[in-house]
């Protein structure tokens, strides 16, 4: 089987801290079915299907800090499965060093037909974990001046 053209193969986020990163990501991606893929020591990636996310604390990074107030990647988007399965990530993932964000519109931040939950780690990378009964994807959604673009990752059963 080949993958379509367009499909993400991997994303990479550049993290401060690997020390730091690396039990917050290893947790929340294995609550999403991820499985450990790659481990070098600047780095760890974790693979669904053909696709896959890599934390690396890179020499060459020119700053220490993430904002994703900033231009450049704003948040990165999962399908989570049903709605029982995205409160219950969320919930474990608050114990895992994220935090819930807009909890005042919680789990409708999104608008009142979207039902997902926002989170941010200790380096302020934002995840959305989104509620659908399709069954298991995953997207990658950036976000500027409330214009979505998807681009989806492959995630082959």
């Amino acid at each position: 089987m080949t993958n379509p053209v367009g499909a993400v193969h991997h994303l990479e986020l550049w993290v401060p801290s690997l020390t730091r990163a690396e039990p917050e990501w290893s947790w929340l991606l294995g609550a999403l079915g991820y499985q450990p893929f790659q481990h070098w020591d600047s780095g760890r990636s974790w693979r669904l299907g053909s696709s896959y996310l890599v934390i690396e604390q890179s020499p060459a990074m020119t700053g220490h800090e993430h904002d994703r107030l900033r231009p450049g990647m704003n948040h990165v988007a999962f399908w989570c499965g049903d709605r029982a399965r995205v409160d219950e990530v969320v919930a474990g993932a608050v114990e895992h060093g994220w935090k819930t964000l807009f909890t005042e519109r919680h789990p409708w931040a999104g608008g009142p037909d979207h039902y997902a939950g926002y989170l941010a780690n200790t380096d302020g990378f934002e995840v959305e974990l989104v509620a659908d009964e399709r069954g298991n994807r995953a997207t990658v959604i950036t976000e500027r001046s409330r214009v979505v673009t998807a681009l989806p990752l492959v995630c082959w059963p």
